[in-house]
């Protein structure tokens, strides 16, 4: 058993059908359902997936050198650009169905090399500056957090001096997200996020054993992880995510790209781990709320990070 139950429990409940809203997508027919075993989700008849690409490796555990990786999980990559285009159409033809059925999504591109360019100057300003403390455990406090994590981080809220492009980065997300969870397109109603977590492994050989983000139902939801590191070779300098996703013989090797937007469920769902960094590793983190109850969080009250959100879906 890893950290904070790492290894999937197996499924205790039943199979349940749970309608699914039209996602507008070639090979998704209106009126589809999702198969539900415990937190294991499978397809329903008629419901066809996207299929494997080179981010997903059958087999676990993972070899120790993974080749390299693709631009997306889905079967086809996201609308580009061009007549037509939004953040709505993105995530309801490609986040919604990769997140259903995989519980995992990876938007390449997400900024642009500019406004990229720019949430990177402010971060490492931020590290320059000496603003970035040893990560702490939410859980397992009887271990040290250096042992488990050997990142430095800062919450940024997005109002800060100097912090514009990642209050911008943030906008960018939450709007994300706010399309996708749309009409019940994510299945629970998002109302909240976090503040943004802005981290750096300095490259000295450490990274964070696998582990789940919400392992004991605290209300966090998606994580949503935005790298920010330019010309990254994996096979040089280390730091891959990797992702065991629950219920799929699979593992998802995420190269920790400039402009890669990764997201995935927070909980049970996804135990993964941040291989050896051995140069300097930047990630900014959301991890967005929801409630089975409209208005209503499970998250802890006095969460001095949590921010309350409205979004209008």
């Amino acid at each position: 058993m890893g950290l904070n139950g790492c290894t999937p429990a197996a499924p205790e409940t039943p199979t349940i059908a749970e309608p699914l809203a039209d996602l507008a997508s070639p090979g998704v027919p209106p009126g589809a359902a999702l198969l539900k075993n415990g937190s294991q989700t499978v397809l329903a008849p008629g419901l066809r997936p996207p299929p494997l690409l080179p981010f997903l490796q059958t087999g676990s555990p993972p070899s120790p050198a993974p080749p390299p990786c693709g631009a997306s999980l889905c079967a086809a990559p996201p609308p580009a650009p061009g007549p037509g285009w939004s953040t709505e159409r993105v995530a309801r033809q490609y986040i919604v169905p990769c997140m259903r059925y995989y519980g995992i999504c990876v938007k390449d591109g997400f900024l642009g090399p500019g406004p990229g360019g720019r949430v990177l100057a402010e971060v490492e300003q931020l590290a320059r500056g000496g603003l970035l403390r040893g990560g702490q455990l939410v859980s397992q406090r009887s271990i040290p957090s250096q042992s488990i994590r050997g990142d430095r981080i800062a919450w940024v809220g997005g109002g800060e001096d100097h912090c514009g492009a990642i209050g911008a980065l943030m906008a960018h997300i939450d709007q994300a997200v706010m399309h996708s969870a749309a009409r019940g397109g994510l299945g629970r109603f998002i109302n909240g996020r976090t503040k943004a977590m802005v981290a750096c492994y300095p490259g000295d050989g450490t990274g964070y054993v696998c582990h789940v983000d919400n392992p004991n139902g605290d209300g966090r939801c998606i994580t949503c992880i935005y790298y920010l590191n330019k010309d990254w070779d994996v096979q040089q300098h280390g730091g891959l995510l990797q992702i065991y996703p629950e219920g799929h013989n699979v593992v998802a090797n995420i190269e920790p790209l400039f402009d890669r937007l990764l997201i995935f469920w927070s909980d049970r769902r996804n135990p993964h781990e941040v291989k050896p960094a051995y140069a300097t590793r930047y990630a900014h983190t959301l991890m967005h709320t929801r409630s089975h109850t409209h208005g209503r969080t499970k998250t802890r009250p006095s969460d001095p990070y949590l921010i309350g959100i409205t979004f209008a879906c």
